[in-house]
């Protein structure tokens, strides 16, 4: 079946036939942030099905947004690229990322907040310049998160990091415990790290140097400098739970 659309010469509405599509401004947000295989997309936005995603990514290589490169290696793995085109959708996703996060973040609900899709997002937002070491193991804990998706390991060496849901067998260097809620208002800018950990909803053990420095190399989103944050108010411990 052809897909409908607006039947106008309009750009804007040329625009959004291509982007207004459920799903689509997340996939081309994956792209825009490096992602290139199928399943580190599906990492990025756990609830799109294999078939939707699929989907989508024909539908922007149809439209020239997107190349599909077979690797020419043993692992025979495809990679979805942006083509200049899609290049220039950056501006246009921040725009919608920084007014979504001025005016459409009001409050969370319970189903919105994904762990597995949240610490893919802080993995790439590591400030790895901050970290006073080369190597580490941090663990990131979530006691309210259900127990499959209570954990998760970063295992940072030279500049490369690597989630995990299970245990890596490696030391840990430092253990970072907090809500879920908590991790995603300091990982958005609505509330900053040292406030988090002065409120109590921070514990740490471990490496007393990386918790000195927590603040500087904690994973921010790229749209956190646009959170809005009401003047006077002072963040409590149970605002945070």
């Amino acid at each position: 079946m052809a897909k409908m659309g607006y039947g106008q010469f309009c750009p804007v509405a040329k625009a959004a036939e291509i982007l207004a599509e459920r799903w689509m401004p997340l996939v081309v947000r994956e792209l825009l942030a490096g992602s290139c295989h199928f399943g580190d997309l599906r990492r990025g936005i756990p609830l799109i099905s294999p078939a939707t995603l699929s989907q989508r990514l024909h539908e922007l290589i149809d439209a020239g947004v997107v190349e599909r490169i077979s690797v020419e290696d043993a692992s025979g793995r495809v990679e979805y690229h942006l083509t200049e085109a899609g290049k220039e959708l950056r501006p246009i996703i921040r725009a919608l990322g920084v007014w979504g996060q001025r005016w459409a973040q009001h409050d969370f609900r319970p189903e919105e907040i994904d762990p597995e899709a949240l610490t893919w997002a802080m993995h790439r937002r590591l400030d790895l310049t901050q970290l006073p070491v080369n190597r580490a193991v941090l663990l990131f804990e979530f006691p309210d998160v259900e127990i499959r998706l209570r954990r998760f390991w970063f295992v940072i060496d030279h500049g490369e990091v690597d989630v995990c849901l299970k245990n890596p067998g490696h030391d840990v260097d430092l253990t970072l415990a907090t809500s879920i809620r908590t991790m995603v208002m300091v990982y958005l800018g609505q509330v900053e790290p040292e406030a988090a950990v002065r409120a109590g909803a921070i514990a740490f053990d471990g490496s007393r140097v990386l918790v000195r420095t927590f603040p500087a190399w904690c994973p921010r989103s790229p749209l956190a400098a646009a959170a809005r944050h009401p003047a006077g108010v002072r963040m409590e411990p149970a605002q945070l739970l």
